[in-house]
């Protein structure tokens, strides 16, 4: 597996290649984000580590060119941040990225974090429209859930957050993502709604033990569902 690590920091890039090397991934690295964009028209890797913070092309930026070109939106972008606001995040996230990282990280954190994203792009859990994910069955033709063998009842925005969750494993999705790709608008739109719904269709995970905190608050950013593969 292939991984661009974006950083302007010397000793950031260091270690996450002796980190990513020693998990036998192939390393490739830029310190600003007009190399990173430069070095992905000749090398396309499996995902990227990348900086907001960066000279030249800020980091998200880079994120907006990287997802708006076909040949490389399909690659998955977990972001590195030593900002603490939430809209940095929020903004990335909302640009494409599937994950982020705080600064300062640990080399498990990061192995741990890129493992995740890169399983759930090659989820095997899918199969001729069905997902499992331990005790939960959701069946994409029939929009049918069971937990442990048992059909559930949920409306059609639960399932919905269901299915979204469930099909992006440890991806964090702000309300206002939630908003928009569920009720189908954007900021203007009660946030509200969206904690109402999580905490139903928590309420009806529960029949599990192994999804009882299967959806997790993301302080500060929104929610997502845990991968514990």
């Amino acid at each position: 597996m292939k991984i661009l690590v974006v950083d302007d920091e010397d000793n950031i890039r260091e270690l996450l290649r002796f980190t990513l090397e020693k998990n036998t991934f192939n390393v490739r690295e830029a310190s600003d984000g007009e190399q990173a964009l430069k070095i992905l028209t000749e090398y396309l890797p499996d995902l990227i580590l990348l900086d907001l913070m960066l000279p030249k092309i800020d980091g998200l930026e880079v994120c907006r060119r990287i997802k708006n070109n076909p040949a490389t939106a399909g690659i998955p972008i977990i972001m590195l941040t030593a900002r603490a606001e939430e809209i940095d995040k929020i903004l990335g996230l909302e640009l494409g990225a599937d994950d982020y990282i705080t600064k300062p990280f640990s080399p498990r954190e990061v192995i741990a974090r890129v493992k995740a994203v890169l399983r759930r792009l090659g989820n095997s859990n899918v199969n001729e429209g069905e997902l499992v994910l331990g005790d939960l069955k959701i069946n994409f033709i029939s929009y049918e859930v069971h937990i442990l063998d048992e059909k559930i009842e949920l409306t059609p925005k639960e399932y919905e957050l269901l299915k979204l969750f469930a099909t992006n494993l440890g991806r964090v999705f702000s309300r206002e993502q939630l908003l928009e790709k569920i009720w189908g608008y954007e900021y203007y739109g009660d946030t509200r709604t969206v904690d109402v719904h999580i905490r139903h269709l928590r309420s009806k995970l529960e029949k599990s033990k192994q999804l009882t905190n299967a959806i997790e608050t993301v302080r500060g950013v929104g929610y997502r569902f845990a991968d514990n593969n």
